[in-house]
């Protein structure tokens, strides 16, 4: 099965040569990625990558990217923040109906990771809403968005105080 997602990586200072990242990514299996080297020193990777699971799909090109691009530091895996638009477009409905539902389901509607202009959610509690109101949409794009969001989220786990993690007791998570 066919697993489309996005890999962003800041790359080290060594790796310049838009040209010789091009030819390492291939060499490494990356041959069915579309490369962005738009920001410098950063780079996208836009899988469809052939795999039994999501996991094994994003797994294996993570692997095959750090295999041709040692030092390069994994920023973000995608399908996961989205804005409203967004969710429209891979439900394949207007923002304007996926808005509705959102307001007519506010109370069960998952909470933004970021509140703001524009609002944030991982795609995968979203769609999980949406599945559970028998809103179709392709169930690959809800395996890797489920898998983006738990990438980013234990590329995250660095991060965290344990102490203060400890102090919440999940005092905000109810």
């Amino acid at each position: 099965m066919d697993f489309e997602f996005t890999l962003k990586f800041k790359l080290p200072p060594s790796l310049t040569d838009e040209d010789e990242i091009v030819e390492l990514l291939g060499a490494h299996g990356c041959t069915d990625a579309f490369v962005g080297l738009g920001q410098t020193g950063y780079l996208g990777l836009d899988f469809v990558r052939d795999a039994k699971t999501a996991q094994e799909a994003i797994l294996s090109a993570l692997e095959n990217v750090q295999a041709a691009l040692p030092g390069a530091t994994l920023v973000e895996a995608g399908p996961d923040y989205v804005g409203l638009t967004d969710v429209a477009q891979v439900i394949g409905q207007s923002r304007q109906n996926l808005r509705k539902l959102m307001i007519g389901h506010h109370q069960l509607f998952p909470a933004p990771m970021h509140s703001g202009n524009p609002s944030l959610w991982h795609l995968a509690e979203v769609l999980a809403f949406l599945k559970e109101r028998h809103v179709e949409f392709p169930v690959p794009v809800f395996d890797v968005a489920r898998t983006a969001m738990q990438i980013n989220l234990v590329r995250q786990q660095p991060l965290l105080d344990r102490q203060l993690e400890a102090s919440l007791g999940g005092r905000l998570l109810a």
